[in-house]
């Protein structure tokens, strides 16, 4: 089934839409004042100003859906309903966070949002990409249940199995069943640093280039934290990348596979390749050397860490499909390393499996 077409968030609203949008942001700067919503909302309307405390911090006991919408988009009049319908269902499992992105600019460019609808998750303060368009209710339902398996698998208090909670099929407020203990990524969204201004090194923690989606803000202490993440947060924070990595490796020796400590290695992995890099350098090379399977897979880093992981992906895949045996293996290695930078459910990441398997097989 075809999605319906992307719409622009820039260059698309007219003065009469902007100045509605005004309208509707000071309305819901009016309600968040005077009476603030209850913290077991099913469904909230998120402003710039409101977004740290209602969903960053509230995503840490709870996921959080991000709906980024406007009123004049008529593919998002489609979504919204599905997606407050699921909300209902799901009755506190998970809380939907309304934002009109015609009345919160700033936000929706912090979130590197490029059209919608767009549909996010923040989980424990990690961004997760979702999906963007209309979808069906039952792929809506399938993105849902990723969150919530992603969210036991962090030991969240709000995880559950993902075809019950997500779907709205179970009892909500269940405890998460088993999952792994430490938190997600504090996302370096508004109120917790530079919004997708780069990965654990640009903004909190440390310093580095800056990074597209899925490469926001470093490892936070939470509640069922190992401390591991804390000593690689303080490491970061103080530009040790070495320390930073050698916590991580320690979480994924006790625990191995650890999807936050495994998201965490790689981004820190992939800072300390591209800061050793002179990237004038390094894209003279490439150009220069179009068979030079190194040369390609560090311009890739750069376009990676640099907010471009398509461009890098691409770059990567043309040079699996123009070598063969040891170059060949070389690209492909370094391409999935790539992805491992990425949280699960990224759709760039999936989008570029699919034309890496295709290649391959």
């Amino acid at each position: 089934m075809q999605q319906p077409r992307d719409f622009s968030l820039y260059g698309a609203v007219d003065l009469g839409a902007r100045q509605a949008a005004a309208q509707r942001s000071q309305q819901a700067a009016a309600r968040a004042s005077g009476q603030p919503g209850p913290p077991g909302g099913n469904v909230i309307d998120v402003t710039e100003e409101t977004f740290n405390a209602e969903v960053v911090e509230r995503s840490r006991s709870v996921p959080v859906i991000l709906d980024l919408w406007a009123d004049w988009c008529g593919p998002c009049k489609q979504l919204s309903p599905v997606l407050e319908k699921l909300a209902g269902e799901a009755d506190g499992a998970w809380v939907l966070a309304k934002v009109d992105v015609d009345a919160n600019q700033q936000l929706a460019a912090a979130l590197q949002v490029q059209g919608i609808p767009t549909v996010l998750a923040v989980i424990g303060g990690q961004l997760v990409p979702l999906f963007q368009g209309a979808l069906p209710e039952a792929q809506v339902r399938q993105y849902l249940g990723q969150v919530m398996q992603l969210a036991e698998q962090l030991g969240m208090p709000g995880g559950g199995p993902a075809g019950e909670t997500a779907a709205g099929g179970g009892a909500a407020g269940d405890d998460a069943a088993g999952g792994q203990p430490g938190d997600a990524a504090d996302a370096g969204l508004p109120g917790s640093g530079p919004p997708g201004s780069g990965p654990p090194g640009s903004g909190p923690p440390g310093a580095g280039p800056a990074a597209g989606p899925g490469m926001r803000g470093g490892l936070g202490a939470g509640p069922v934290a190992d401390p591991g993440f804390e000593e690689a947060q303080q490491a970061m924070e103080r530009g040790d990348l070495d320390a930073a990595a050698a916590a991580f490796e320690r979480v994924l020796a006790t625990t191995p596979g650890h999807p936050v400590a495994t998201l965490g290695l790689a981004q820190v992995d992939l800072i300390r390749r591209v800061s050793s890099y002179d990237e004038g350098e390094v894209r003279r090379e490439a150009a220069e050397n179009p068979a030079d399977v190194e040369a390609q897979a560090r311009v890739a880093d750069i376009e990676v860490a640099t907010g471009r992981p398509d461009d890098g992906f691409d770059r990567l895949l043309g040079t699996i499909r123009r070598t063969a045996g040891t170059d060949r293996d070389t690209a492909r290695a370094h391409l999935v390393r790539l992805f491992e930078v990425f949280p699960p459910g990224d759709p760039q990441v999936a989008k570029a499996r699919a034309r890496l398997s295709s290649l391959l097989f």
